[in-house]
């Protein structure tokens, strides 16, 4: 028997110790516009604390028979998923133990020194939280588990950190503040952001599922319709935008109709429908790709039966195609989440205007207010829809099978 250890843990590892030593953790400046003077993990951290770090390297290696590779099952398969298991458990605490170092010092901080004082999260900060997160993910994965306890594991990793903010730990931080005064604003372009996403969704689903379908009817329309689709994604988002902004503009000019229902050249009206237009091709691509997959003897049953053209879609085909159907609608929902912050641009609010209003006042955690709502909404988007795709898949059924060997055939038609 022989040690080895995980290649990808191992660089992590290997890269978050440099990023705790060359990286500041933290930036203490004189008020919320300015860069500050970096404070690094060495200052903050007491002299024995570089010896947590031990124990991430002791699980990274893990013992190995003789001419074995690493994906092979150790001899003590149990003793391998406890240490596997262990890892994101260490990152929990570790990721509790760093914020609250952090917090401790932006108290100290706040305490010390003028009110005006802000304490930000460095580079440093956001790199280990980012590689903890990482090796995480990959410990996960090589658990012997199923895709909603795997997601348990991961929300576990991220709840001693949220329990410390429920508490209240960590409110001299400056994102902390910007939060506190910014509160109502907060809250409610959160909402509006929400709403965009929803806007933009449910007519993409509604659009894009009966044009699946007649793609299956005409062989000759994917042949147009999806380069047309193609083009879309390759347009700039801010372009698409400004390109919708003068066509809605004269449509509500010259129905007055439409300007009353909301339509303008700004505001919702061409955030929705560039959104939509972003979201079809995923949409369409693995709809025609799971209606493809549904066996001709079930839609032969199904006529036999008496059904028509319309109960056939809802009732048998649509339900066997969701398997493969899901990950296309997994990835527009989490696409649009991004893309609704563009939308700010236009005046649609959100989550985007946040983000923006901090980029124009060159107050970074203003930014970072707007930008972490929305990578953990697409997170947990993400993490819906993967329960969602294990629910309805049938036995033997991967997620693999359902998002790469259908879409690859029909892009490969397309191409």
């Amino acid at each position: 028997m022989r040690l080895k250890v995980h290649p990808v843990l191992a660089v992590c590892a290997l890269l978050g110790l440099g990023a705790a030593w060359l990286l500041p953790l933290l930036r203490v400046a004189p008020n919320r516009l300015m860069s500050g003077e970096p404070v690094y993990l060495a200052s903050v951290l007491p002299g024995w604390g570089w010896s947590l770090v031990l124990p991430v390297f002791a699980l990274l290696i893990q013992p190995s028979s003789t001419g074995g590779t690493f994906n092979k099952q150790p001899p003590n398969a149990i003793s391998s998923q406890l240490r596997v298991a262990a890892l994101p458990l260490l990152m929990a605490l570790g990721l509790a133990s760093l914020f609250w170092l952090a917090a401790t010092h932006a108290q100290q901080v706040a305490q010390t020194q003028s009110s005006l004082t802000r304490t930000s999260l460095g580079a440093g900060f956001w790199c280990l939280v980012a590689l903890a997160w990482l090796m995480s993910l990959d410990a996960v994965q090589r658990l012997s588990a199923s895709s909603a306890a795997r997601s348990g594991v991961l929300a576990l990793v991220a709840a001693p950190t949220l329990l410390l903010l429920a508490i209240g730990v960590g409110k001299d931080l400056s994102l902390l503040k910007e939060y506190v005064n910014r509160e109502e604003v907060f809250w409610l372009a959160l909402w509006r952001h929400l709403q965009i996403v929803a806007t933009a969704i449910v007519p993409s689903i509604l659009l894009g599922l009966p044009l699946a379908w007649a793609c299956t009817r005409r062989s000759g329309l994917h042949q147009w319709l999806f380069p047309l689709l193609n083009i879309v994604q390759t347009v700039p988002s801010i372009a698409l935008f400004g390109l919708l902004m003068a066509p809605l503009a004269w449509l509500a000019l010259q129905f007055p109709r439409l300007s009353q229902a909301g339509v303008s050249g700004v505001g919702l009206a061409p955030a929705v429908l560039a959104l939509v237009l972003y979201s079809l091709l995923p949409i369409v691509r693995s709809g025609l790709a799971g209606l493809e997959q549904v066996p001709v003897a079930a839609k032969t049953a199904a006529l036999a039966m008496g059904m028509s053209e319309r109960q056939i879609f809802w009732q048998v085909q649509l339900p066997l195609a969701l398997p493969v159907l899901l990950p296309g609608l997994r990835a527009a929902v989490v696409q649009t989440i991004g893309l609704t912050a563009v939308t700010a641009l236009v005046g649609a609010g959100g989550l985007g205007s946040l983000m923006f209003d901090g980029l124009f006042s060159a107050a970074n955690d203003l930014v970072l207010l707007g930008v972490l709502p929305i990578v953990l909404l697409a997170m947990l988007a993400d993490a819906l829809f993967k329960a969602m795709i294990a629910w309805v898949q049938p036995i033997g059924f991967s997620e693999a099978d359902a998002s790469a060997t259908p879409l690859a055939q029909v892009s490969g038609r397309i191409r």
